[in-house]
């Protein structure tokens, strides 16, 4: 069965990019786009009737420009709307459920480059299986951002079973016809570290032990989807860094993100936080075991 993609909706520029973003990628893949929004009641149950009123005229409003826009701008594309009520975030998760992609918009850091995560969206992105995608509203102008599928980056990590991780970056790759870099990052065991005596060579070593495993990793992969152009480096140092870095010429960064269940709250591993934070191109959170 064909899974559409959903948006969550709420009239902010961020949720505009969001749609119209969400819209070419339900293009790309030949599905709906259903463009949701969330009105919490729940909390405010002393909002007197015309208040909500309003709200819910806003709600639609919002729903309908929304609408408006990614038609106009595909016109043969499937559009829905809903109007949900209960907690956004978990609204949005149960409406996930049955898409192929969740896609949320967040704003960026002034001039700089990053995102600022508003509680639904993190909570949101915790809270469902449905691989997410955080979209950035770029402070420079819409005309002077073509849309160019070049290259996607994805995050590996080797010593995980990352197979969901692994399928989202080659079909995303594989439907945009674009270009795969995979990268891997890797530190010196402690007991080198602090070696009285340290050999070059052992580190050289183990560099290209773990670039022989990446290699492996990745081949299966290269054989399903032999059409993508697929690059791969592991190299020593943090891995966010390195993918914060090239964000800036890439399309699209996959990630993977541990399904992680705590009774303290919201939480990530390093590699997702410091990606989603940072990272100045859209990106993509696949959750996995």
């Amino acid at each position: 069965m064909k899974h559409h993609v959903t948006v969550g909706v709420d009239g902010s520029p961020e949720s505009r990019a969001a749609a119209r973003w969400g819209a070419r990628e339900a293009v790309l893949r030949e599905v709906p786009l259903r463009l949701v929004h969330a009105v919490d009641w729940l909390i405010s149950p002393s909002v007197p009737a015309p208040g909500r009123e309003a709200a819910d005229r806003w709600a639609d409003e919002a729903l309908t420009d929304a609408a408006e826009d990614v038609r106009r701008r595909h016109p043969g594309l499937e559009v829905s709307t809903r109007c949900l009520s209960g907690r956004p975030a978990a609204a949005l998760a149960a409406e996930a459920a049955d898409a192929g992609l969740l896609v949320l918009g967040s704003r960026g850091v002034g001039g700089l480059v990053g995102f600022l995560i508003g509680s639904v969206s993190l909570s949101t992105l915790v809270a469902t299986e449905t691989p997410v995608v955080l979209v950035r509203v770029s402070d420079a102008p819409e005309a002077a951002q073509p849309t160019r599928y070049g290259q996607i980056v994805l995050g590996v990590d080797i010593h995980e079973a990352a197979d969901k991780v692994l399928a989202f970056a080659f079909e995303e790759a594989d439907r945009r016809g674009c270009a795969l870099r995979a990268i891997h990052g890797w530190k010196m065991p402690s007991m080198y570290q602090y070696a009285p005596f340290f050999d070059p060579e052992n580190e050289r070593e183990i560099g290209r032990t773990i670039t022989v495993m990446l290699d492996e990793m990745l081949m299966p992969w290269r054989h399903k989807f032999p059409s993508v152009s697929v690059t791969h480096e592991a190299f020593e140092g943090p891995a966010p860094e390195q993918l914060v870095r090239a964000a800036a010429s890439a399309d699209l960064i996959v990630v993977g993100r541990r399904l992680r269940r705590s009774p303290l709250g919201v939480h990530l591993g390093s590699v997702a936080h410091a990606v989603l934070h940072h990272a100045a191109a859209p990106v993509a959170f696949i959750a996995h075991g």
